[in-house]
């Protein structure tokens, strides 16, 4: 009988141990809710999916491969946002739709983030009247519309960082100190580039670098010291004018360049056709706005392509 009584007292513990277990588990994954974030171009879903950690689930409004510029969100792209917790966006240069896309939602889930708030912006070339457009002399900003590609200055990059954090901690600040130690890391990231990039330009041949793109590395050419001409403005749908390919082709002699820049996700068709005419060569300089599917399945990061425009900038500038 006592075996018997103890059979049953331990039938009866283990029972109850199952209950609490079965009891525990909604909260278990009560806690393990992840922050919902909708992010509009790449770097700012790469920048909010190493803050977010495994703490967010983090994803692209812009399709990998879509030109960002000619970007305008899409009828299902409403349903993501609505079902977000944050929606994170460039500034007001880059995507003017953003506000009113949030407001027309009538969503009071979703926090609308600009991850531009406390960055200095430039303006973009000169106006029409004072000289051709995507124009920058080092320490000269000229007229026009505002510059929009705040990213590529890594001063700023680390000040969008501290934006979207704050937007996370708001959001979730159970996951506070989560969020902020992952933010000061990748920040300690972004000052490494920088300061490897100013090293590594520091000593070069050349200080001018030409590109056969849109107006797209205005900040880069400011932090650096160096002298920047685009074949076209902001507008990546703008078709340089002869006078300008003109202009190029001379600046490529003048100079005595030997390398032209072409942009990611654009034909090189420009770039191309200044390189045949002068004889120089043509390198990859990425804007980041959005990456290839591939690159985007391999898992590219922002660092990354940052780095490769370090090598090809050196290459291009003849840096010693």
């Amino acid at each position: 009988m006592k075996h018997v009584r103890m059979a049953l007292f331990l039938i009866a513990c283990l029972a109850l141990a199952c209950a609490c277990q079965k009891k525990e588990a909604p909260v278990s994954g009560s806690a393990q809710k992840k922050l919902v974030v909708v992010t509009t171009l790449y770097p700012l879903y790469d920048f909010s999916r190493i803050i977010g950690g495994d703490k967010a689930d983090v994803s692209l409004l812009l399709p990998p491969g879509v030109e960002a510029h000619s970007f305008s969100p899409r009828p299902e792209d409403a349903v993501r946002v609505t079902e977000a917790d944050l929606f994170i966006f460039t500034n007001e240069f880059m995507e003017p739709w953003a506000v009113k896309f949030v407001k027309g939602l009538n969503s009071g889930k979703v926090t609308l983030i600009d991850s531009s708030k406390g960055v200095t912006f430039l303006k973009a070339g000169v106006e029409e009247g004072e000289g051709e457009p995507g124009h920058h002399e080092p320490g000269h900003h000229h007229g026009g519309g505002m510059d929009p590609h705040i990213w590529l200055d890594f001063a700023n990059a680390r000040i969008m960082v501290d934006n979207i954090a704050a937007g996370m901690c708001g959001k979730d600040p159970a996951n506070r100190d989560y969020y902020l130690a992952n933010a000061a890391a990748y920040k300690a990231e972004l000052k490494k580039l920088d300061d490897d990039y100013r090293a590594g330009l520091s000593s070069c041949a050349k200080r001018t670098f030409l590109h056969g793109g849109h107006y797209a590395f205005g900040y880069l050419a400011n932090r650096y010291g160096l002298r920047y001409e685009s074949a076209s403005a902001v507008n990546a749908d703008a078709e340089p004018t002869p006078a300008k390919l003109i202009e190029l082709v001379k600046q490529v002699r003048a100079r005595d360049l030997k390398y032209v820049f072409s942009e990611e996700l654009l034909s090189p068709r420009v770039s191309d056709m200044i390189a045949k005419e002068t004889g120089a060569s043509v390198l990859l300089l990425h804007g980041a706005h959005n990456i290839s599917r591939d690159d985007f399945d391999h898992g590219v990061t922002f660092i990354s392509l940052m780095r490769k425009n370090l090598a090809n900038l050196r290459t291009g500038l003849e840096c010693k």
